[in-house]
C-alpha cells in the first residue's frame, strides 16, 4: 500500500535505513540481519529490473531522513503501521514528529491483521476476516524512481553493527528461498501433513510452512498467504474425499495458526508495556529476584542435563529457528523448572530466531511463562516431550552426540542409569554430559503451586476480568478450536 499509494502521487524514493541504535537492541542479532540483509539484496535486483532503485543508508534514521530531505526533497513519507518493541516504535514516533513538524505528510497504511488503537477484542476476529478477504494488492503499474547514492559498502560494514553468530546460508536454507516457492511446496507438497508432523522437531522441518521468517521481514504479506490458503482449500474441497485425503484438515490447522499469528501481535500492539511488564500485575516479584545465573547459562548452552531440552537449544543456536512446540517446552523450561524471570530469556532466545517478531514472541513468553493472568499453566515435561516428539532418539544423538550410545530405551533419561551403566555406555554424568541441573517434578510442583496460589487471590480474579476484556479472543469463523487457544504460536 505505502509505494502504490506513493506512486499514485509522483515520483518515488525507495529508502532501507540500517539504524545502529536499532541493531544494538539486546534482543536484536547478527543472524537476524543477515535475513534482512538477503531480503534487501533481493529487492534491490527486482527493482533493477524495473529500472528502479532501493537506496540503502546506514545511520540513526531521523538523521538519515534530514539528510535525504536536504539532498533531494519530499512531500510525503509513505509507511506501514509497525508493531514493534519501544526501540522500534521510538524511532518511528520522531521521525513523524519531525514530519509533521517540517510540514512533511506522514501517511501510514494498515500492516496483516493487526489493528491500531483498539480498545479491547469485541469484532476483532471479523475485522481480520474482512482485511483477509481483500486479498493481495497489485503492484503499480508503472513507477517514476528518484535515484541516490547509498551508503558505500553498507554490506560489508554490517557485522561491526551487531553482535552474534550467523546461520548457514545455502540453497537449502528456507529464509533465503523465494517465498512464493516455498509457499507454493507447502500447499502442494510438504504441508499435506502439518498437523501431524508439526510437532516433532524433526517432521516439523519440512511439514511446517517455513515462512514465518519471510513474514517477519516482509518478504511476503499475510493477506497473500491466507488469499493462496483459502484457493487451496476450495479446489480440494472440488475433490473427491477419497483424493484430497487429509490435506483439508491440514490446511484448516495452519489457517486458524494465521489468525492467532495476528492475535498475538495485537496484544503488542494494544500493550506495549508487556514487552517489559508482567501482563498480570499479580505475578509482579515472583521471579525477579531469585534470578540463578547458573542455571541461566547452562539453559542457553543446552546443558541441563536434560537431552531433549538441550538437543532442541543446540538445534535452535545452530539453525535459527525450531518448531513451535519445541520453544515452548523451552520456555516453560526456563520459567518453572528453572524458574528465571522471562525478561532475559526472552532476549536470548529473541536473538537465536530468524523469524524473531516481537508482538508474538512476548505475548508468547509471558502466556508460557504464567504471567498473564489469563491463560492454563502449562508445565512441559521435557523426558514425556522426549518420548513422544523423538521415540528412538534419532533427533538428539544428531545434536547431543554425547549420548549417542545409547539406545531408545535410556536416551530419554540418561539419570536413570546405573552406575556401572553409565560406565558401560560411555555416558558417565557430569563427565561425559551433565546431570541434571534441576529436579523436574520437585520443580515442576513447586512452580505450580506458587502460580496457582497468585491465580486464586482476589486481586488475580479481578484483573483476570480486564485482561480477558482488552486481549482475550472472542468467537469468530476463523476460532480454533477451544485446545488451540493454548496452541504455542511462535511461528508457522
Amino acid at each position: 500500500m505505502p509505494l502504490i499509494k506513493a506512486a499514485s502521487g509522483g515520483p518515488v524514493m525507495l529508502v532501507y535505513i540500517i539504524d545502529p541504535d536499532y541493531w544494538a537492541a539486546p534482543d536484536r542479532s547478527a543472524r537476524q540481519f543477515q535475513v534482512f540483509r538477503h531480503s534487501i539484496n533481493t529487492l534491490r535486483r527486482e527493482l533493477q529490473d524495473r529500472e528502479g532503485q532501493l537506496i540503502v543508508r546506514v545511520g540513526k534514521t531521523l538523521e538519515v531522513m534530514k539528510t535525504l530531505f536536504s539532498e533531494l526533497s519530499f512531500q510525503v513519507i509513505h509507511t506501514h503501521e509497525v508493531t514493534e518493541t519501544s526501540c522500534g516504535m521510538g524511532i518511528s514516533e520522531r521521525i513523524k514528529e519531525w514530519s509533521l513538524s517540517n510540514n512533511i505528510g506522514f501517511a501510514e497504511y494498515p500492516s496483516n491483521g493487526v489493528f491500531r488503537d483498539l480498545k479491547n477484542r469485541d469484532g476483532w476476529a471479523a475485522r481480520w476476516n474482512k482485511r483477509m478477504q481483500q486479498g493481495p494488492l497489485d503492484s503499480p503499474e508503472s513507477v517514476q524512481f528518484v535515484h541516490a547514492e547509498s551508503t558505500p559498502g553498507w554490506e560489508s560494514r554490517w557485522p561491526s553493527i551487531v553482535n552474534g553468530t550467523l546461520v548457514s546460508e545455502n540453497k537449502n536454507a528456507w529464509w533465503a528461498m523465494n517465498p512464493e516457492q516455498v509457499l507454493d511446496d507447502f500447499l502442494n507438497r510438504r504441508g499435506l501433513s502439518y498437523h501431524t508432523d508439526m510437532s516433532s522437531p524433526a517432521s516439523a522441518e519440512e511439514a511446517c510452512s517455513r515462512l514465518s521468517t519471510h513474514l517477519a521481514v516482509g518478504a511476503i504479506s499475510m493477506r497473500q498467504i491466507v488469499s493462496r490458503v483459502t484457493d487451496r482449500q476450495d479446489y480440494l474441497r472440488s475433490l473427491d474425499k477419497n483424493i484430497r485425503g487429509t490435506a483439508l484438515k491440514a490446511l484448516g490447522a495452519y489457517k486458524s495458526r494465521l489468525h492467532w499469528h495476528c492475535h498475538f501481535i495485537q496484544k503488542l500492539e494494544s500493550e506495549p508495556a508487556i514487552e517489559f511488564e508482567n501482563m498480570s500485575k499479580s505475578f509482579d516479584g515472583i521471579r525477579e529476584n531469585s534470578f540463578n545465573e547458573e542455571y541461566y547459562q547452562a539453559w542457553c548452552r543446552g546443558e541441563t542435563g536434560y537431552p531433549f531440552v538441550d538437543a532442541c537449544m543446540r538445534y535452535l543456536r545452530e539453525t535459527g529457528w525450531i518448531n513451535f512446540r519445541m520453544r515452548a517446552m523451552l520456555v516453560s523450561f526456563a520459567s518453572y523448572d528453572l524458574w528465571l524471570h522471562w525478561d532475559r530469556t526472552a532476549k536470548f532466545l529473541a536473538t537465536q530466531f530468524l523469524d524473531y517478531e516481537p508482538g508474538i514472541h512476548y505475548s508468547q513468553f509471558q502466556m508460557q511463562s504464567g504471567t498473564t493472568g489469563i491463560n492454563t499453566v502449562r508445565i512441559y515435561s521435557p523426558e514425556k516431550q522426549s518420548n513422544d516428539q523423538d521415540p528412538d532418539g534419532v533427533f538428539i544423538r544428531r545434536w547431543v552426540p554425547e549420548l549417542e550410545s545409547l539406545g531408545a530405551e535410556h536416551i530419554h533419561a540418561p539419570w536413570k542409569l546405573s552406575v556401572t551403566d553409565q560406565k558401560r555406555y560411555g555416558v558417565v554424568l557430569d563427565n561425559h554430559y551433565p546431570a541434571p541441573i534441576v529436579d523436574h517434578q520437585r520443580a515442576a510442583k513447586e512452580a505450580r503451586t506458587r502460580i496457582g496460589q497468585i491465580k486464586k487471590s482476589n486481586s488475580a480474579r479481578e484483573e483476570k476480568k480486564i485482561i480477558l476484556k482488552k486481549h482475550g479472543s472472542r468467537k469468530g469463523r476463523n476460532k480454533p478450536r477451544k485446545t488451540d487457544k493454548q496452541t504455542d504460536l511462535f511461528e508457522q
